[in-house]
């Protein structure tokens, strides 16, 4: 396990933890490090600012922001941080997380933040498009990523053969 924790999960409450369990297996796989927080943009605004103000300098490389609702969290989070924001609306309310997801979405010009889809598999989406952020300037991660996605290929194309023995395809 990396000794850094480059990302960061911020959330908007404790109840949106179970939509991370994916996100969280999957760094650790991986053996990245991260932070996880429970922040609000509207009733811990302060925090949250000042959160991912410093980030960097605890060695934060990218931000990912979990919220459902209004999800202010992840713009809040991008409007305080030059760091790379990555969005994940949570599946909550009588919307279901399309509030989330537009919220998270239609950003502002100049406070750009990546949306993924609503709920548990986007919230693992969102750890490994952070990873390959951070790919890009270590070759170290690269390649235990390029090892995953080889694994991940390995396994469907096992699948395959056995489905078509199945069916004698």
């Amino acid at each position: 396990m990396s000794q850094t924790r480059p990302i960061a999960f911020v959330l908007g409450s404790d109840s949106d933890l179970p939509v991370l369990e994916g996100a969280f297996a999957a760094l650790q796989e991986l053996g990245i490090g991260f932070h996880v927080r429970i922040l609000s943009a509207h009733r811990t605004p302060d925090e949250a600012g000042e959160f991912a103000r410093s980030a960097p300098t605890h060695g934060i490389r990218v931000l990912i922001g979990v919220a459902g609702m209004a999800a202010h969290l992840a713009g809040a989070l991008a409007a305080h941080s030059a760091l790379p924001v990555l969005g994940v609306p949570v599946d909550a309310g009588p919307l279901r997380g399309e509030d989330a997801l537009l919220s998270t979405a239609m950003m502002p010009p100049g406070v750009p933040v990546a949306a993924t889809g609503i709920g548990k598999a986007a919230a693992k989406n969102a750890a490994l498009f952070a990873v390959r952020i951070l790919a890009l300037g270590d070759s170290a991660i690269a390649e235990r990523l390029e090892a995953s996605r080889r694994a991940e290929r390995d396994k469907t194309l096992a699948k395959d053969r056995e489905v078509r023995a199945r069916f004698g395809c």
